[in-house]
């Protein structure tokens, strides 16, 4: 599409469109990508198509961040696991991830709280740090390229009062998670944004997440775990198995399947409590000058919250601008150019130090749970086939956290987390 000539907002212009398309509904790849973000200039990691018969322990459908992940973890205990994607690994949803690390949920602490208690709601919390704990030692262990780095993360009041964080704080000390309460003198002093105080807390991170998708896989690889080009069409259990057929005739059997598709969930998953939204994001040209102290990860304590992050190349990237009424393709092409307009000017209002010119602008349809939880777990219904869904702006360190439960599940053991996350819970 090109470029409309219109003023985006005062020392910003879009030099590059895309539009990046990921819905349920989808059935074409290129509906789940986009090819201008700022993780897709490296040269995308090929499969190889698979043909005939094919037996393992463990098949993953699925070779973006969840699946390698997946693989990686049930690599390291020894399973024989094969992936298979419809296109090559890591160029669906991956791409446009905006790769905020943050063990903070989507909902706060004292909201989940209200809705299941303090210590469901505590659980979870403490198994999202455990999760961005790991993923920094698994990068920092296999040394692969990522661009992992250890970072804060910053949770801005979103009005004039400081009483939400101060009761959300108090609930994260209960609960013996880490962070600090910054008053409005605090913040303006240690980072120079005027807001009524932030919470400000450690083991965060950011990352390239295509880079760390494909390090992830040449680590499983390298443990014997295959990546095919397949598109599976049908699964069928029985007994201890489940067979998989894909679109040339060609067909998997595996003692367990491992659905790890993103936004497109099949049929044979069913009815499970998530709602479909769109959100928008931009990159800016590098500006390594003009960052803010720490580069800090930055969202706010809203429901609808923007967030902002920098890259190793001193870029800044910033998104927001949540929709649920705006999920099809056309729509969200239609609404780009007025939202990457609003990003720009909170941008500017959050960072007025912030110039120059905009490389990348990106928009694609996500999946949210009420309750911002993951949903992880069997399949209801089936008997070897399991999901790992990190939905939320938790995605990657959820889909970690799914790795090391559904590895829990094919060993036989449990996890609380289990139920917590079951894909049929109850939501109210």
């Amino acid at each position: 599409m090109d470029l409309l000539p219109f003023p985006i907002c005062p020392d910003f212009r879009i030099a590059e469109t895309s539009i990046f398309t990921d819905h349920p509904g989808a059935t074409e790849q290129s509906d789940l990508r986009s090819s201008s973000t700022p993780w897709a200039s490296a040269p995308s990691a090929k499969a190889r198509p698979l043909t005939g018969h094919l037996r393992c322990d463990v098949l993953v459908v699925g070779a973006g961040i969840t699946g390698a992940l997946v693989a990686e973890r049930l690599t390291r205990e020894g399973r024989d696991v094969v992936l298979i994607d419809r296109e090559d690994p890591g160029q669906g949803s991956t791409i446009a991830s905006t790769a905020m690390l943050l063990w903070e949920i989507d909902r706060p602490l004292s909201a989940l709280v209200d809705l299941y208690g303090f210590e469901r709601a505590a659980r979870a919390y403490r198994a999202s740090f455990d999760a961005v704990t790991g993923l920094l030692s698994l990068a920092a262990q296999a040394g692969f390229p990522c661009a992992m780095r250890s970072r804060n993360s910053l949770y801005l009041a979103s009005g004039d009062t400081l009483k939400p964080l101060q009761q959300e704080h108090s609930l994260r000390e209960r609960a013996d998670l880490p962070g600090a309460l910054l008053d409005h003198a605090a913040l303006m002093s240690r980072f120079g944004i005027t807001r009524a105080g932030a919470l400000l807390s450690p083991v965060a991170a950011d990352a390239d997440p295509v880079q760390l998708t494909y390090g992830l896989l040449r680590v499983a690889q390298q443990r014997g775990a295959q990546v095919l080009r397949a598109h599976a069409i049908k699964f069928e259990t029985g007994g201890k198995s489940v067979h998989v057929s894909v679109d040339n005739a060609s067909d998997i059997e595996a003692r367990f399947v491992v659905l790890a598709t993103g936004y497109v969930m099949p049929d044979i998953v069913g009815p499970t409590p998530h709602q479909a939204a769109s959100s928008w994001a931009i990159a800016t040209k590098p500006q390594p000058r003009n960052l803010w102290p720490t580069e800090a990860l930055i969202w706010e304590a809203s429901e609808n919250y923007y967030y902002a992050r920098t890259t190793r190349g001193g870029r800044i990237i910033f998104g927001g601008e949540d929709d649920e009424a705006v999920v099809e393709p056309e729509a969200r092409d239609a609404a780009t150019p007025a939202k990457a307009a609003r990003l720009c000017e909170k941008l500017r209002a959050l960072w007025p130090r912030a110039v120059g010119d905009i490389d990348f602008r990106w928009s694609g349809t996500f999946d949210t749970t009420k309750d911002g939880l993951p949903l992880i777990g069997t399949v209801p219904g089936t008997r070897n086939i399991l999901a790992a869904y990190g939905y939320g702006g938790n995605g990657i360190t959820f889909s970690y956290l799914a790795a090391a439960l559904i590895a829990k599940l094919i060993a036989g053991q449990t996890s609380p987390l289990l139920d917590d996350f079951a894909i049929d819970r109850d939501i109210d």
